[in-house]
């Protein structure tokens, strides 16, 4: 069942959107050689205790998972694609980083992602992370009343394509609001016309995940939960909760 929401209920969501949006910008600034993965949880736990949120990830635990997840953020480093958890491992020059975060505010959920590199970055590290980012802002470009959740899909999935990159099966965006993954999926790939029709007040999480050595292919890593390249390939992933409006798409978790 997918809740439209209110004009009121999106102001709400923006507010925990900007609690997401400043948790990961606390997180970037922290992220340096030598840091600890934990300490960029901590980061990110400071900012969602100084706005009086709460964490939609720590002890998230679905029937797939083995254990409840540990943290307030998803830390996945160089091959890993998603739903790291952040431990004691140092960052490294040249680490590529995709942070994972949601808050809850007032009821409302947030969840954004971003990825970037730990000092000088690799070419083919900066075109991957370009490429996320172009897959998601033509994801949100599509988002618009009228259209249907395949058009958001094939947005997305030309753009992976065409620069060449592998796209994981089975990963993709998803419904927010109340809680932080509601109907309807958001696949990263398909067919522009299909799916669901877009109206105002529906509010979805668009995510592109992108595998840089241009297979699909992954597994998931012993703890249960970190999803990896099988190919030990670099990965991206950029995030954004978007409302679908009358006046065109509205990013929810930007600054």
């Amino acid at each position: 069942m997918v809740e439209i929401k209110t004009n009121e209920s999106l102001a709400a969501m923006r507010e925990s959107g900007r609690v997401v949006a400043r948790a990961l910008a606390a997180v970037r600034e922290k992220a340096a050689p030598g840091v600890p993965l934990t300490e960029l949880d901590r980061a990110a736990r400071a900012v969602l205790a100084e706005a009086g949120a709460g964490s939609p990830f720590l002890d998230y635990h679905p029937e797939w998972a083995p254990v409840p997840f540990p943290a307030v953020v998803c830390v996945s480093v160089n091959d890993a694609i998603v739903h790291g958890i952040p431990d004691g491992t140092r960052l490294a020059p040249g680490d590529l980083v995709s942070v994972d975060c949601g808050a809850t505010l007032g009821g409302w959920a947030g969840d954004a992602a971003v990825s970037f590199t730990v000092g000088p970055a690799r070419p083919e590290d900066t075109r991957l992370i370009a490429a996320a980012e172009e897959a998601l802002e033509a994801g949100i470009a599509a988002a618009v009343v009228g259209n249907r959740i395949g058009d958001i899909a094939h947005a997305i999935g030309r753009v992976c394509r065409a620069a060449g990159y592998g796209i994981p099966d089975g990963f993709g965006g998803h419904g927010i609001g109340r809680a932080m993954h509601e109907d309807p999926g958001v696949p990263n790939e398909g067919r522009p016309g299909r799916g669901m029709r877009l109206r105002h007040g529906m509010v979805l999480a668009i995510e592109p995940m992108l595998i840089g050595g241009g297979t699909d292919e992954h597994y998931t890593a012993r703890d249960g939960w970190t999803i990896r390249t099988s190919d030990g390939s670099r990965a991206s992933h950029a995030e954004h909760t978007v409302a679908i409006t009358d006046d065109g798409p509205r990013v929810l978790t930007a600054l």
